[in-house]
């Protein structure tokens, strides 16, 4: 299935965001369509938030399969749901949307597909420190996950938005009878959480394509000992995770996350188990080829 022929029998899937620009998700589904020999095409949408409820609409008409949900819309996008799966409605975000004859249902595997990224990589985060940067879809879904695997928390967000870290932790709290905190995101504030943290988590979108030069952590706040792991694929390497390394830190790239996330999404629109090397792999090719 070298150079694919669409017909009526094709299969749509996609994925809406506002910017929709930067994403690796085509690349990456596409070819893990053709490797299990599957009439499936999957394409980007660029939804704005004020179009969000027609583009779900559409997806009914249109009888799109499925659906991935990125940056603005992991949150609004359930009021337009017709379900929520068990995980998905206690994160209170939906990144994965499985289209049953027009009965839209909602998951979430942000959370699975961060944490199978640490475990690979040999790390169990119960009993750890973890400072999580954001509020937003993804950051939920992390937070969640860590906070049911033990991990204790403490959120920072920018204060325009810091409503929505305290709602975080508040709901965190009270699901898993534990305490989290929820700061501004501030210099004085991250002194203070990194100094005890074993982890440290971008869930923001600080730092992504075209805007590689920023980065929501100085270099002096980083150390050895530290895991440093940034949601943001695009570019592979962002300035945050290179100057982690050059501090001493470990660190993790959006790129596992974005890859485990997508075969949970993929297996649940097709039944079919993901080949999810092969996914890694063209989307580093990709990568490349858009940083060269």
């Amino acid at each position: 299935m070298k150079n694919k022929v669409i017909s009526g029998k094709t299969r749509l899937c996609g994925i809406i965001g506002d910017p929709i620009e930067h994403t690796m998700s085509p690349v990456m589904h596409n070819a893990a369509f053709r490797e299990v020999g599957l009439d499936y095409l999957y394409v980007p949408f660029k939804v704005n938030q004020g179009e969000l409820a027609k583009a779900i609409e559409g997806v009914r008409t249109l009888n799109i399969r499925g659906l991935n949900v990125t940056i603005p819309h992991k949150v609004a996008i359930i009021q337009f749901l017709n379900e929520l799966d068990h995980l998905a409605e206690k994160i209170g975000a939906v990144n994965t949307i499985v289209n049953d004859d027009g009965v839209l249902r909602g998951y979430n595997t942000d959370g699975a597909g961060f944490l199978q990224a640490l475990l690979e990589r040999g790390i169990e985060p119960a009993g750890k420190n973890v400072v999580i940067l954001g509020a937003g879809g993804a950051s939920r879904a992390i937070s969640f996950s860590l906070a049911d695997r033990g991990a204790h928390l403490v959120i920072l967000n920018r204060l325009l938005e810091l409503d929505w870290a305290k709602e975080l932790a508040s709901r965190i709290s009270h699901i898993f009878t534990i305490e989290v905190e929820a700061l501004e995101l501030n210099r004085r504030n991250l002194i203070r959480a990194l100094g005890e943290a074993d982890i440290l988590v971008n869930a923001t979108s600080v730092g992504m394509t075209p805007n590689i030069g920023e980065t929501p952590v100085t270099f002096d706040l980083l150390r050895p000992g530290l895991i440093v792991f940034d949601i943001v694929y695009n570019p592979i390497k962002t300035r945050l995770l290179t100057e982690a390394e050059a501090a001493g830190a470990k660190t993790i790239s959006g790129l596992d996350m974005l890859v485990w996330q997508g075969a949970l999404a993929f297996e649940k629109w097709t039944g079919v188990k993901a080949p999810v090397e092969l996914m890694r792999e063209e989307t580093i090719k990709a990568l490349e080829k858009h940083e060269n």
